[in-house]
């Protein structure tokens, strides 16, 4: 079991910067596929970046690639999202996600993450 919790949103300009993090509880963060996808309101979950158990291989939606990393730091079990040049349609509520996984290769679809934190709102004005 393991718990995430989201923190980093807000409201930014567009061309500007925000960096989200996702603090994992429990001793296996290293354990685990992590994952970042939004959500705009009437629509599904879309995959944003994943990161490997180790950290050393990503992925990336085409929509973000050159604006987006993610990152992790097993050592503090936290996963972050760094987000620049920032677009409005940007704006959605993100959420991080965590997949225990015996693979070390990243993960685009929902519907294989185990846990899902609550979601921090990412607002972009133009």
């Amino acid at each position: 079991q393991v718990q995430l919790v989201e923190s980093g949103g807000g409201l930014v300009q567009a061309g500007g910067s925000l960096r989200l993090s996702c603090a994992a509880s429990g001793r296996t963060f290293s354990s685990y596929v992590m994952g970042w996808f939004l959500q705009t309101p009437g629509k599904e979950r879309v995959f944003v970046a994943s990161i490997t158990r180790s950290g050393g291989s990503t992925d990336y939606a085409d929509s973000v690639k050159g604006r987006f990393t993610i990152s992790r730091d097993n050592a503090k079990n936290t996963v972050y999202l760094q987000m620049n040049s920032l677009k409005p349609e940007d704006t959605a509520v993100y959420y991080c996600a965590a997949k225990f996984s015996s693979l070390n290769l990243p993960i685009t679809d929902p519907r294989k993450y185990n846990y899902w934190g609550q979601g921090t709102q990412v607002t972009v004005s133009s």
